[in-house]
């Protein structure tokens, strides 16, 4: 190697900091040559300085190289040797690595296309087959849904004519949950995915699902609208007074009651009932998560059908009886026909709820036990009701809810004044008596009202004594004689 190097005057180390600034050197240049205060400045010792260093510098690497030119070709020369060394082992190496993935691609590679166009074949092959299977067995469900509804008879505007089989509305409502069950479940991997696609379940649904579903929706309230057991019969003259004031429901109801029911009629009446109540609470609407009020979990299931139609029976037997009372009131004469006419809607009454008292409900199809919207079904049909209408009994239900719109009726005919006050007031004892008699026998349940047509057995009744009517003959006796003694 060459000799040390000579001193030199130059501060190379300033040079070669990272943090070495041309514009402060220069400056420092300036203010060591010239003072600060001087106008104008002389920048010629300054560049001088520059240019000298400039100079000194490049000579100095000039002597550099010209002394160790020798080593630096050498060494340039054994790196490139070195280089080239490398760069046909690395050749040789990615030559053996391209052989390498041309096996692999040829092996491995091509063979995988060629199975993943085999599985993506394979997988649309499935999902065809899947579609056609869920699609056959929805076909073979409206097949089936087609006879159980012809088994039904007297559904749609015109009736079949045919003997109408009442225990095919629950068989048609286990048909229709299962064909709800198979379309709501749309998501990726279920029964029903893809079918929203095919025309003729598209078809189905409009022409024969529906409208099915409806059909015996309308007839399952139908037959609850018209249930009557009473064993109290009313004359021909009352069902006439009633039949010419009321609406067609009305006159439905108050003719049924007119004939008293033999022992086969009875338990046809209940079978036919308890048909409906199964049926409504089938088809009942399922809560979800996003019905329910804070979006985390569906509530529990309540059969809102048949809930909405027994309140709708119920609202239909106030109204008849406030308007009857009303009516008989204004014209006391007729008040022991219009008192026995609202015995028997709450005979009616206390025979709904043993038979629904007596009815369990029945597995739900989609309703699972663990299910979180079927947390705890209920023991029997009656329990959802009385909890709707907050309250344990339907007949004591029916006596107040009576008595609370019937004392503002009174008081219009009192208000009119004429003879049919005068008369209320005169008779206020035929009065109370009558409506003791009336709430007594209406809250005794009709002979062969125990027991479920085919719900579960009999439940007799514990409260079916008179005793245990005193609060409801004294709400009904105030509501009237109360008013009148105002």
């Amino acid at each position: 190697m060459a000799d040390p190097e000579p001193p030199s005057y130059i501060d190379y180390e300033s040079f070669l900091d990272p943090s070495f600034s041309a514009v402060s050197f220069a400056n420092s240049l300036v203010l060591a040559t010239n003072n600060p205060s001087d106008t104008p400045l002389d920048l010629t010792t300054p560049l001088s300085r520059v240019l000298f260093d400039v100079q000194e510098i490049d000579t100095h690497i000039h002597n550099l190289t010209t002394t160790s030119a020798l080593p630096l070709l050498t060494y340039t020369s054994e790196d490139r040797d070195a280089s080239q060394r490398i760069v046909k082992e690395i050749e040789a190496q990615v030559a053996s690595l391209t052989e390498g993935y041309e096996r692999l691609e040829k092996e491995v590679l091509l063979r995988w296309e060629a199975a993943e166009e085999v599985r993506l074949v394979t997988e649309r092959l499935w999902r065809t087959v899947k579609i056609g299977r869920s699609t056959g067995r929805c076909l073979l469900l409206g097949r089936q849904l087609e006879v159980q509804i012809a088994e039904v008879g007297g559904l749609g505007a015109g009736g079949s004519g045919k003997k109408e089989d009442h225990r095919a509305m629950v068989r048609a409502s286990n048909t229709l949950l299962n064909l709800r069950q198979i379309f709501s479940a749309s998501g990726e991997g279920g029964e029903g995915e893809g079918l929203d696609k095919v025309n003729v379940l598209t078809t189905l649904k409009n022409d024969l699902i529906n409208p099915s579903e409806r059909d015996i929706r309308t007839k399952a309230q139908q037959i609850i609208r018209e249930f009557s057991l009473s064993s109290l019969s009313i004359t021909s003259g009352a069902a006439t007074t009633t039949s010419t004031n009321s609406s067609s429901l009305q006159q439905q109801q108050t003719s049924a009651m007119a004939t008293p029911s033999t022992y086969v009629q009875t338990e046809d009446t209940k079978s036919r009932t308890t048909s409906a109540f199964l049926t409504l609470y089938l088809l009942s609407s399922i809560p979800t998560a996003a019905s329910s009020k804070d979006g985390s979990e569906p509530d529990a299931f309540q059969p809102d059908l048949l809930i909405a139609a027994l309140q709708a029976y119920l609202q239909t037997s106030l109204t008849s009886s406030l308007a009857a009372l009303a009516r008989a009131l204004g014209s006391l004469p007729t008040l022991d026909r219009a008192l026995l006419e609202v015995s028997a809607r709450c005979q009616n009454i206390v025979a709904l709820e043993a038979l629904l008292e007596s009815t369990k409900p029945p597995p739900h199809p989609l309703l699972s036990p663990g299910s979180p919207n079927q947390r705890a079904p209920p023991p029997n049909l009656l329990a959802p009701l009385l909890r709707s209408l907050d309250t344990t009994s339907l007949p004591s239900h029916f006596w107040r809810s009576l008595a609370s719109s019937l004392a503002p009726r009174v008081m219009d005919v009192l208000n009119k004044g004429g003879a049919a006050a005068r008369t209320l007031r005169t008779n206020r004892d035929r009065i109370r008596d009558g409506i003791r008699e009336c709430v007594v026998r209406g809250s005794q349940a009709p002979s062969g009202a125990a027991g479920g047509g085919g719900g579960g057995g009999a439940v007799a009744r514990k409260d079916g004594a008179a005793a245990g009517w005193e609060r409801e003959v004294g709400v009904m006796v105030g509501a009237v004689v109360g008013t009148i003694g105002r």
